[in-house]
């Protein structure tokens, strides 16, 4: 099964931006989105793009993060800006056919807040 593979992760300071990619068969599912862990937590989702064109994000996000993908190359985008220290965390992609019920989920990129 082919896998879905993020990247673009880093340490970044309070305030800042970064920009994950996902790269892996996406274009085929309804749903693609990005979920995030950080130690001692639950896994959250962060961010919904729907087949429509519709986003969702997580209040804490929004207005913050804007997911985005790019069909012909098979890549799904996470653009973060003004990060929080609560920002940190495991970030990974998911896609499927539904956004209740995920596919794929890859092996995550690290992205670190520090102030």
């Amino acid at each position: 099964q082919v896998e879905l593979v993020e990247s673009g992760g880093g340490s970044v300071q309070v305030g800042g931006s970064l920009r994950v990619s996902c790269t892996g068969p996406t274009t085929s599912m309804k749903c693609v989105g990005w979920l995030r862990q950080a130690p001692g937590k639950e896994r959250e989702g962060v961010a919904r793009l729907y087949y429509d064109g519709t986003t969702s994000y997580a209040a804490s996000v929004r207005g913050r993060f804007t997911i985005s993908r790019d069909n012909a190359k098979n890549t799904v985008y996470l653009q973060m800006n003004n990060l929080k220290p609560e920002d940190t965390a495991m970030y990974h992609c998911a896609a499927g056919v539904s956004c209740s019920a995920w596919t794929r989920v890859g092996q995550g990129t690290q992205v670190t807040v520090s102030s």
